[in-house]
């Protein structure tokens, strides 16, 4: 039986007497999920190979079988014909397993120099490395709708609010921008987050390093990172890098869920601001005449499916020793389901937003509500030399009146205005408009129309052409 078990195709079975138990197989067994590595692994491989091979650790013969080797496998797997098995744990098995049996013994002497420790690491850092690229795309083609949308209204007023409620009148275009402009942090951060992604773990080997005199820095090179890591015992261990990406991530989330949430209440009939087009919508089961923004809705609860997997992460990593540890096998799902939620919540986003039908006359009309622009009456009084807060305290007089009434504060009659102040005049009328209000914040960063058209100048110099060369 030892002999037998011996003989059975397992990367360590020599060293056990008696096979793993089948429920502890499946309980370990990772393959199910990091198959979507395949890809990475291969590429890894080859250029640990090549590697190999420089050094002349591998024999130019070698390396020819295990290039034909893993284009067979590639191919294999494209076409869907690779036979995944359980019982080889992992990607990086199976794949070793079928390399050897393409090309025999060269396959055998590919892991020299190498361990699943480091080759984990390198595989999960490649795979990361392509999807916050794929990320960024999406980031600038929401980004991009969200400017195109907010020029068409450059000049819609609508309130803008502080506790959800009116406060003072600014333009819709301004609004989308804010979306713009945490969408463009958003993009930073990973950025940012990619420079540590892209560090080389691979020549780590299990923990400590390798006996073999490997050239870390060609394969770093030949994979495109920009670094090596530097700690063989770091290398292997730590996952911060996905913890940084799910923190990036999960803000990402939490903007898309700020948004969603105004998608919901605007598309309410008893706000009516907004409607969205009826194939991201759907209705009732039992009451014909509902729509419902199922979209944002369900964007907006799986922002909570985001941060779980950042917790998860963290908690995951918080008690482990140095240096590798099998709770590391309980990094990928997290990692996978975050970037694929967020990848697939943008992608979704970027098709709505076009599509958003915008009713202007229910914005203007909430905007008049409200008493909106009662700032401006207190501005105004001080720029004709009342201190802000005894104008405060008039203006606040005047809203009382005007509210006793029933009426906006520009429905005052001039006289009943001086009754508050004499300093109020004529040209007081300009003022109480909503488009007085809003175009006499003319600065940078301001909710007027001239500079909202000016932000978005900058931000289509900002995104050039990137969004429409990715083939949309």
């Amino acid at each position: 039986m030892t002999e037998q078990f011996r003989n059975k195709d397992t990367a360590w079975s020599a060293r056990f007497t008696e096979p793993v138990s089948e429920l502890v197989k499946r309980y370990t067994a990772s393959v199910s999920f990091d198959r979507r590595l395949a890809t990475v692994d291969i590429r890894g491989s080859l250029a640990h190979a090549e590697m190999l091979a420089h050094v002349g650790i591998l024999s130019a013969a070698d390396l020819l079988s295990i290039r034909n080797g893993f284009s067979t496998i590639e191919q294999e797997i494209g076409d869907g014909a690779f036979n995944w098995s359980v019982d080889l744990e992992d990607v990086h098995l199976n794949i070793e397993r079928r390399l050897t049996e393409l090309v025999g013994d060269a396959g055998k002497r590919l892991h020299t120099a190498r361990s699943r420790n480091d080759q984990v690491a390198t595989d999960i850092r490649l795979w990361l490395r392509d999807t916050i690229d794929e990320l960024d795309l999406a980031l600038r083609a929401l980004q991009t709708e969200f400017v195109d949308l907010a020029e068409t209204h450059a000049g819609t007023i609508m309130p803008g609010f502080t506790h959800l409620q009116v406060a003072q009148p600014v333009t819709f275009g301004h609004h989308l921008l804010a979306y713009v402009e945490m969408l463009s942090r958003d993009a930073w951060r990973l950025q940012d987050c990619r420079r540590r992604v892209n560090q080389l773990p691979l020549g780590a080997a299990a923990l400590a390093g390798t006996s073999f005199p490997i050239d870390r820095a060609r394969v770093a090179r030949s994979l495109g990172f920009e670094g090596v890591c530097g700690n063989s015992l770091d290398a292997v261990s730590d996952r911060d890098f996905a913890i940084e990406f799910c923190a990036a991530a999960s803000l990402i989330m939490m903007h898309i869920s700020r948004l969603s949430e105004e998608l919901v209440l605007w598309m309410s009939p008893r706000v009516g601001f907004i409607d969205l087009p009826d194939r991201f919508c759907t209705g009732s089961s039992i009451m014909p005449q509902k729509k419902n923004p199922d979209v944002p809705e369900l964007a907006r609860g799986k922002t909570g499916r985001v941060n779980g997997h950042l917790v998860a992460l963290l908690t995951l990593m918080k008690g482990q020793p140095l240096a590798y540890n099998k709770d590391n096998q309980e990094d990928k799902e997290p990692l996978f389901d975050a970037a694929d939620t967020v990848l697939q919540t943008l992608r979704i986003f970027v098709e709505m937003v076009p599509g958003i039908e915008v009713r202007a006359d229910r914005m203007r009309m909430a905007a008049a509500e409200g008493f909106s622009t009662a700032t401006d009456l207190a501005d105004y009084l001080v720029r004709k030399g009342m201190p802000f807060r005894d104008a405060h305290e008039t203006v606040a007089l005047a809203v009382r009146k005007a509210s006793e009434r029933g009426v906006d504060l520009a429905e005052l009659t001039l006289e009943e205005l001086r009754g508050f102040s004499n300093l109020i005049e004529k040209d007081i009328g300009g003022v109480l408009t909503l488009e007085g209000s809003v175009s006499s914040r003319d600065h940078f960063g301001g909710t007027a129309p001239a500079q909202v058209r000016a932000a978005i100048a900058g931000h289509r110099e900002r995104l050039g052409t990137a969004v429409g060369e990715d083939g949309r």
